[in-house]
């Protein structure tokens, strides 16, 4: 089971119900995984690592320190995956005059004191998690990764039938794909420590809800253990 982190935000009663009607046990994934990796951009993280609140300053939708943090916790997640023959998929905004999904404050979100290049960079994804030749990148217009793009074609094509997914935000559009892929009837998994938010509460209470209905909600070393035994399987049927 995934640490539980979450329980900081419970109440009496919410601790009382876990306890009676929580999730006892994993549901469990399956034999053909892939990685997806949502929104991992500099525009969320900044160019230099600084807590979410100086952050915030040049970056309105900054994660700050936590999403760096998250950032270097998926390096080995995805070195992991790249190790053991794991699909990896990239999913990232797209900004072609497509309208914004988003219905937060435009004042409180101004980009106006950002240059062309700093925009043009800051949808970049981060150099740290940078896609390697044959790996697919999607660019979506909504939350869910599944939403009008090409992912769940992608998927079937791959015979996936495990979803392993991280990024951000952990309240927004990793819950939004995540449901979407459990509305698709895969397997979900998210990984706690590779996704981020930019309200702790909002985060972990996340979590925690996934978890619950959608997903299974794991470590960062549960995931790589995953991947490692696909891998070991892949390998010896290949073999064989």
């Amino acid at each position: 089971m995934a640490k539980l982190s979450w329980e900081h935000f419970f109440t009496e009663q919410d601790k009382a119900h876990d306890a009676t009607w929580g999730k006892k046990e994993l549901a469990g994934f399956g034999e053909k995984p892939a990685l997806v990796l949502i929104d991992i951009y500099y525009s969320v993280l900044g160019f230099k690592r600084e807590p979410i609140l100086e952050s915030v300053k040049t970056w309105p939708m900054s994660t700050g320190l936590e999403g760096w943090e998250a950032v270097d916790n998926t390096v080995e997640l995805l070195a992991s995956a790249r190790e053991n023959g794991i699909p990896v998929i990239h999913v990232k905004g797209l900004h072609s005059g497509v309208n914004s999904w988003g219905r937060g404050s435009k004042s409180a979100r101004s980009t106006s004191h950002l240059t062309e290049e700093m925009i043009q960079k800051g949808r970049e994804i981060v150099d740290e998690l940078k896609p390697l030749p044959g790996e697919l990148v999607i660019e979506k217009a909504a939350a869910s990764a599944f939403h009008g793009t090409p992912l769940l074609f992608q998927l079937i094509s791959l015979g996936v039938d495990t979803v392993i997914a991280c990024g951000e935000t952990t309240s927004g559009c990793v819950r939004a794909s995540v449901v979407d892929g459990a509305t698709y009837r895969f397997k979900m998994g998210v990984v706690e420590e590779c996704s981020f938010d930019r309200t702790q509460a909002s985060h972990y209470m996340n979590l925690y809800d996934m978890h619950q209905k959608y997903a299974d909600v794991v470590g960062l070393k549960f995931a790589c253990e995953y991947f490692e035994t696909i891998g070991a399987k892949n390998k010896q049927s290949i073999t064989v």
